[in-house]
């Protein structure tokens, strides 16, 4: 495994723009969804918005994608001519599978170009390619297209041919989980758009929709807290849970019974169980919700925490609202918001997609 220096010295060099330690690790900005290298010259984010990667590798199969500014891809140098070449074919092909083949058409080894991607990037020439499809799909995941249209569209067979890419790009092999256990995940569509979820043996520990903000960012903050890998496939509280939201668009379910797991904070905590208790159908304000988690006057903390809530509609963040009436935030974007009210309020169904106002 590649050492790097502790946090602090990373984050001083990344602000200081430190050119020594180009090459030895990068750094990914949560809010853009790009990664640089040390030495960036970009206006610098927030503390809280950034991570730190050991390789390129890493970095990619994050979700992030390289600066255009500070050429990432290039800390080592400028690649060399034929690299160079390689790599805006990657770019023009775009979702075109490279093979072996296609590699000796352009005059290059496979073997040279998977040594020098791992020497340089800390993954295989196959690996980047995948990384790239991903990159793609996730952005479009983002923007709502459907699940089938991405799977099929990136080159994949199959929903699970997707899943296995998922696994590969976002967890490590189940037996290198804490305990044995893993953080079993599966995209379910939804009228609302498609829905990640994710659960563990204990329960479902992770449900957003696939277009939330920087949602790579957020797969990779639950498999820190867990301590598990994330890999795709089936699980019997997914199976339960798939089959409970399908009941609560039909509008013929009001209070989920699918095993939960969310640790947080004792005060995150605490909020997350108010809203758990909120009737189906009703809302209450922020500073009502402040007030029966004992904490009178903190309307801004429990609207944080309620941002950091990982079960959307489960745990119905979706039902605190401002005191004028207003909706207020919601991280699935204030449209789901409202149909989701609306949905409860009548119990109609939201029987087929819905386009985003």
């Amino acid at each position: 495994m590649k050492l790097r220096p502790v946090v602090d010295e990373m984050q001083r060099a990344f602000f200081a723009s430190d050119a020594s330690y180009d090459g030895i690790f990068w750094t990914g900005v949560r809010t853009t969804g790009i990664f640089c290298r040390p030495s960036c010259p970009a206006k610098k984010p927030r503390p809280e918005n950034v991570e730190f990667f050991c390789s390129v590798g890493d970095a990619m199969f994050a979700g992030y994608r390289a600066c255009k500014r500070c050429l990432p891809l290039e800390t080592d140098g400028r690649p060399p001519d034929w690299v160079a070449a390689l790599l805006a074919h990657v770019e023009s092909a775009g979702d075109e599978r490279i093979t072996a083949d296609t590699l000796r058409e352009l005059g290059i080894e496979p073997t040279r170009a998977r040594r020098w991607f791992l020497q340089h990037y800390s993954m295989t020439f196959a690996a980047y390619c995948r990384a790239r499809r991903l990159q793609r799909a996730f952005t479009q995941l983002r923007e709502g297209v459907s699940l089938d249209d991405v799977a099929l569209g990136h080159g994949y067979e199959s929903h699970s041919g997707f899943r296995d890419a998922f696994g590969k790009t976002f967890g490590a092999a189940p037996g290198g989980s804490r305990d044995g256990d893993c953080i079993v995940t599966k995209m379910i569509e939804s009228p609302l758009g498609p829905l990640i979820a994710g659960a563990t043996n204990q329960g479902i520990c992770l449900l957003e929709f696939t277009d939330r903000r920087m949602i790579e960012g957020q797969l990779e903050a639950i498999r820190r807290c867990f301590q598990m890998a994330l890999v795709p496939g089936e699980h019997a509280h997914l199976t339960k849970l798939e089959a409970e939201l399908a009941r609560y668009f039909a509008g013929k379910l009001r209070s989920f019974e699918t095993s939960l797991v969310a640790p947080g904070s004792e005060f995150q905590e605490r909020v997350w169980a108010e809203l758990q208790r909120i009737p189906y159908g009703e809302t209450i304000s922020y500073v009502e919700l402040a007030r029966r988690v004992g904490r009178a006057g903190a309307q801004r903390a429990v609207g944080h925490a309620n941002g950091l809530n990982r079960l959307a509609i489960v745990i119905p963040c979706h039902r605190v609202v401002n005191a004028s009436g207003e909706l207020g935030g919601y991280g699935g974007g204030l449209w789901r918001k409202r149909l989701l009210l609306e949905l409860e309020r009548t119990s109609q169904p939201i029987c087929g997609p819905v386009a985003r106002d």
